[in-house]
């Protein structure tokens, strides 16, 4: 019922205005969100890979209505792909489509897109396409293909959410392709018959999936997964799963989001892993947070105690 609730609060603009209003808000954000800048951003990342571990980086955002806020996104895109190479760190970003037009036209979607894969390519950048609600899911792996096929580009990686009942279908597809994948549970409120509502079954699923992708046979196609989760038993499955089959640490990597489980990340860092942790950052922090509140409503007591300081 709460994860209902906070997903439902996600989308609420009434709540939104309320909620980004109160003086603590920005700050309780900060559990989550590196800070709403850019170099708030990079120095997070550069502590980070201080010890260890690698980043995603995301200008959060979504679902911009006109051609120009796509575009403003799109150099605010270009801007953070110059900020990574001037200083080094060890990351590549992500993005989401509705971000750069997806809901204004594919067209100028892929057009922005082109634009980003162009520099990150020529900076020696990757760039991964988060996955968003299922009515964006054909869409946004339309685009990844034409992007990969139509102009080449062999530097973007998708995301696929295990919750999907179609996601066995689309994984063994990007398999075959040799896509880059980054395989999580899903954070998105979903109807039964497109998502498993329970999570013994999405997790059953994640499993499956992820053996698949590992197999030999898809690696063999130049396909690569990262294992996003935070959950102890989807990890220790993979590492089970890694060595039954021989299958190196540089084969892979285990991602999870920045401000949650992070001693579990340096863990993992430390027995040789890839560990890559996802950075949100930028003033549209409310979306994102509600999600991460949905996922793990133990947080809202970390709420409550900063609202009770503030």
């Amino acid at each position: 019922m709460l994860r209902s609730f906070f997903l439902y609060l996600s989308a609420a603009g009434w709540a939104r205005r309320l909620l980004m209003a109160l003086p603590f808000a920005t700050r309780v954000s900060r559990r989550f969100v590196a800070g709403e800048t850019l170099d708030n951003a990079i120095e997070v990342t550069q502590k980070l890979n201080e010890k260890g571990l690698m980043a995603s980086l995301d200008l959060l955002g979504e679902s911009v209505h006109n051609e120009a806020d796509a575009k403003r996104a799109t150099d605010n895109y270009l801007a953070l792909l110059e900020k990574m190479a001037a200083t080094g760190v060890k990351a590549y970003a992500s993005l989401k489509l509705t971000a750069l037009g997806l809901g204004v036209s594919e067209d100028i979607c892929v057009l922005n897109m082109r634009r980003i894969l162009t520099r990150a390519r020529e900076l020696g950048h990757f760039i991964r396409i988060d996955m968003e609600g299922s009515a964006y899911t054909e869409k946004t792996l339309k685009v990844f293909r034409t992007l990969r096929e139509d102009y080449e580009f062999s530097n973007v990686g998708i995301v696929i959410q295990s919750y999907l009942r179609r996601s066995e279908q689309d994984m063994r597809e990007l398999a075959a392709e040799g896509s880059s994948v980054r395989l999580v549970k899903g954070a998105y409120k979903e109807p039964a018959e497109v998502a498993f509502p329970e999570k013994a079954d999405v997790d059953a699923n994640y499993v499956k999936l992820m053996e698949q992708y590992l197999s030999a046979e898809a690696r063999a196609k130049g396909a690569y997964l990262a294992v996003a989760t935070h959950d102890e038993k989807m990890i220790d499955a993979a590492k089970r799963f890694v060595e039954q089959n021989h299958i190196g640490k540089d084969q892979f990597e285990f991602q999870m989001l920045y401000g949650v489980r992070g001693a579990l990340q340096e863990s993992l860092a430390a027995e040789g892993y890839q560990m890559r942790v996802y950075i949100p950052y930028g003033t549209e922090w409310y979306p994102y947070f509600m999600r991460r509140l949905a996922e793990r409503p133990a947080n809202v007591w970390f709420i409550a105690k900063n609202f009770f300081r503030g």
